[in-house]
């Protein structure tokens, strides 16, 4: 049987889980909630290559990634920066919505899935 790795777990999720080779990813959300989406998008994706790394993997190996936004007017500005941080070419299927997010000052919440 295959081992579950689950990082920083709770009573409600874990920050990352790996099994045969993936890592998922919890939903990240900026720690500094007062900055704009340029700047918390900035931030979740810091949060992310860290969560990968200490899993043996890296942005280069995404697969997936799911997007919520507490406004899609916000949607060019994440994106300007999400394509600034994938590697050229490495742009995973990925799914962007708008979604009222658990606090108002969330703009941007990103998940995603990588392979090692």
């Amino acid at each position: 049987m295959s081992r579950i790795v689950r990082t920083e777990p709770n009573q409600v999720f874990a920050r990352a889980v790996e099994y045969h080779g993936f890592v998922f990813t919890q939903g990240m959300v900026a720690r500094d909630l007062d900055a704009d989406i340029k700047g918390q998008t900035r931030d979740v994706l810091a949060q992310i290559d860290d969560v990968l790394e200490q899993h043996g993997t890296d942005k280069t190996r995404l697969l997936q990634a799911q997007v919520w936004l507490r406004d899609l007017s916000d949607r060019e500005g994440m994106n300007e920066i999400w394509s600034a941080w994938l590697p050229p070419g490495g742009a995973p299927a990925r799914a962007c919505v708008e979604a009222k997010l658990v606090d108002p000052r969330m703009r941007v919440e990103i998940m995603v899935t990588t392979c090692k």
